[in-house]
């Protein structure tokens, strides 16, 4: 037990000081610290440090770590979509339903249709899928796998840039909002059709891991968000009441959360959907604040890059140099790029939208991110995906989150600025 917290410590600071290192480089280069923690995880797997160092990397993330390395990951994760879902505003969707709805629509059945088609090759390609898996839940997976918006980066740059509250803005938001939704659905679908999980036998009756996981889901999303909405709102009382969010009150928050996340996994989706739903539903105001505040740091300076790394650990970046993977790497870039970009550009142009803020949208639709990673990780892990197709899209989700912040100060930066600036008079 000695030498394993000894590895976790150390494999820790490793992780921690490549993370700060390559963001601070990141943000040099005008990207988000996420894009260089994204990209330091890669590093530290088999495609850098263990290719050039490799008993220095079996030294450091040994298999027995490894346990504890993808447990704080999950834990990670969980967390951060539990806060994406405290950041969740419905607030975006009034204003503009009807134009959301149709980029969200256009950027979720562009994609899908591409990922089927790409299927109906990539299923007999090795190392793309397991055996396993049938062609629907393939085309569903990849389908969403592309369809994914990086929907925390894309309200960051809408804060960032100051288009909280303007047309593109709320457009932006309450399209990938819609959109991330959507694409969750669908990879809660692929999850319970897949069997991620054993029948549940009560008695003499049986229930089939399909019923199992979407029945549950179902459950829990509508008694989460109606009566542990109206339960909730107690914490937002008593943070009002107090001026912060107590200890007490935390701690409740944190065990909600574990129970949320443990039903999520024994029903057969993930963690994170149980993170995410109770996120939701918990009230606004002061409360969210103050535990954005007090989990929002931790969660994000010290487990997030667990996650980062872990994905990186199981990333090979070697495979895309294969002359058939090549090949099927540009083909799924290809696909995820163009058709997600020109399907909502194009419903924001049928709206009614002027081209600067049609691209712009199409450009903040673009961007996987976190996002893309989370998704890869669920497949990877319950086995519907091989390492090959994880790997390429690894490096999918970071030149899309790279792509993103440039080509919108291309398309939109300019003349935004323009806009802002005072008429000064004659």
């Amino acid at each position: 037990m000695h030498a394993l917290s000894a590895s976790f410590f150390l494999q820790m600071a490793v992780i921690l000081v490549a993370c700060r290192l390559v963001g601070i480089l990141a943000k040099r280069v005008g990207q988000p610290q996420v894009v260089g923690e994204m990209i330091a995880g890669v590093l530290l797997g088999p495609s850098l440090f263990g290719y050039f160092f490799p008993d220095a990397m079996k030294a450091v993330f040994t298999q027995e770590s490894r346990g504890i390395l993808y447990a704080g990951a999950q834990l990670g994760v969980g967390l951060y979509m539990f806060l994406v879902g405290l950041e969740f505003n419905t607030d975006h969707f009034k204003s503009r339903a009807k134009s959301a709805a149709c980029v969200s629509v256009a950027g979720m059945l562009v994609p899908f249709i591409l990922g089927a088609l790409l299927v109906l090759w990539l299923q007999d390609v090795p190392g793309i899928f397991t055996e396993k898996v049938r062609y629907f839940e393939g085309a569903l997976f990849l389908g969403a796998a592309i369809a994914i918006t990086a929907f925390p980066m894309l309200a960051r740059i809408i804060s960032e840039r100051g288009l909280a509250g303007t047309s593109l803005g709320t457009l932006a938001l309450a399209a990938g909002a819609i959109d991330d939704a959507a694409a969750w659905c669908v990879l809660a679908i692929v999850l319970a059709t897949f069997g991620a999980s054993q029948p549940l036998q009560i008695g003499s009756i049986s229930i089939g891991p399909e019923v199992l996981a979407i029945g549950g889901s179902i459950l829990y999303g509508v008694l989460a968000l109606t009566v542990g909405r109206k339960i909730f709102a107690a914490f937002g009382r008593s943070a009002e009441k107090h001026g912060k969010v107590t200890q007490p009150v935390l701690m409740i928050v944190l065990a909600l959360f574990s129970l949320a996340a443990w039903y999520a996994d024994i029903i057969g989706v993930h963690a994170v959907f149980g993170g995410f739903i109770l996120g939701i539903a918990m009230p606004r105001g002061l409360f969210a604040d103050d535990i954005r505040r007090k989990i929002e740091p931790f969660a994000v300076a010290f487990l997030l890059p667990m996650f980062f790394t872990f994905s990186g650990l199981n990333t090979k970046l070697d495979v895309l140099f294969e002359s058939e993977l090549i090949l099927v790497g540009l083909a799924i870039l290809a696909a995820s790029i163009f058709g997600k970009f020109f399907a909502c550009w194009g419903a924001a142009r049928l709206t009614g939208e002027d081209n600067a803020t049609a691209m712009a949208v199409g450009t903040l639709m673009n961007a996987r991110g976190l996002m893309e990673l989370i998704i890869i990780n669920i497949g990877l892990q319950r086995g519907i995906i091989g390492e090959s197709l994880f790997s390429i899209l690894v490096v999918m989700a970071i030149v899309t989150t790279l792509m993103a912040s440039p080509l919108f100060e291309l398309v939109y930066g300019r003349k935004h600025r323009h806009e802002l600036q005072p008429v000064v008079e004659p």
